[in-house]
């Protein structure tokens, strides 16, 4: 009876193992360009809320704040209405517009703001806000901003680069380093954080000749190693052959590890290019080279139910 009941589900599953493939496929292919797609917007809209909003807010307001002072004083001189707008103009030929609150603003700023006002700051009683606003529209746009800003950044990160690269600079940031790594909790997001970068930004100052496999911590156990180099020649020696320097990953942190000396005929060359070793290593061993995968794991000889398609079918127990 429990072999009956059960063909019918075993059935059912083999029936929609086509579409549970087709699903799974479809998901590979769309969530590495959606993921990325993410990240960017995600990097985005952190520098647009914690980099361009804060410093566009203060140059918004300073240059207000200068322009308020410059425009104070109540203007004196020729009074007239335009387009129903009680108007002041002054010996120089500079125009005033006085507002429904009875402050005067410059002609020129009440245009401008009066063609770009959701927030109605023109019927506010305060100057400040008005120029504000016109601060925002007349020099402060996205497409005005946005490339200054980043140009600056941009000039910026090179100083930065340069004034830590000299022997100050390196002090500096070395005794900075020092007070961080002594912060509880903020430590240890830090180590990982910059383990992450430097792995990505910073230039890589050991050469790796080739990609080897070796029989450690202890025989039956391989790890993957990278040649850095011949061995000392102390160690070459007492070996009494060649010897080879390596070093061996951890992961998925590929910047920690060990370094190890061990005899050139106890490695094994593998056909991987150091690139694939390391996406291999910080996967911890999910993202294998397709030419080093075994027929059993290749795709197109895989069948979902456990078993390869190269072992022959099992017999059905009776």
């Amino acid at each position: 009876m429990a072999t009956g009941s059960s063909e019918p589900s075993s059935r059912m599953r083999s029936a929609l193992q086509p579409f549970r493939r087709a699903v799974f496929r479809g998901l590979a292919v769309v969530l590495p360009p959606l993921l990325t797609l993410v990240i960017f917007l995600w990097i985005g809209n952190t520098v647009h809320q914690y980099i361009l909003k804060p410093v566009s807010g203060v140059t918004r307001d300073v240059v207000a704040w200068y322009l308020v002072r410059q425009h104070d004083a109540e203007p004196v001189g020729e009074h007239s209405e335009s387009n129903g707008r009680p108007i002041v103009k002054e010996p120089d030929g500079d125009l005033y517009v006085q507002l429904v609150t009875g402050i005067y603003v410059p002609d020129e700023v009440y245009e401008a703001v009066r063609r770009d006002d959701p927030d109605g700051v023109l019927v506010a009683d305060d100057r400040g806000a008005i120029f504000r606003r016109y601060v925002e529209v007349q020099y402060l746009r996205p497409q005005r901003i946005i490339p200054l800003l980043l140009c600056l950044f941009i000039l910026l990160l090179y100083l930065l680069g340069k004034f830590l690269a000299a022997g100050v600079g390196h002090f500096v940031w070395r005794l900075l380093e020092w007070l961080i790594h002594h912060l509880p909790l903020v430590r240890n997001v830090y180590g990982s954080v910059k383990q992450v970068t430097d792995f990505m930004l910073k230039d890589k100052e050991i050469g790796y000749t080739r990609v080897v496999a070796v029989e450690y911590p202890r025989q039956g156990i391989w790890s993957i190693g990278f040649v850095t180099g011949d061995s000392l020649l102390d160690v070459r020696l007492a070996a009494g052959e060649a010897v080879v320097s390596l070093m061996v990953p951890c992961s998925p942190h590929v910047m920690t590890g060990y370094t190890i000396c061990v005899r050139k005929s106890e490695t094994i060359d593998l056909h991987m290019t150091v690139d694939q070793a390391l996406q291999y290593i910080i996967s911890c061993g999910v993202i294998v080279p397709p030419h080093q995968m075994s027929q059993a794991r290749r795709p197109h000889d895989f069948d979902p139910r456990g078993a390869s398609r190269l072992e022959p079918p099992r017999e059905k127990v009776s």
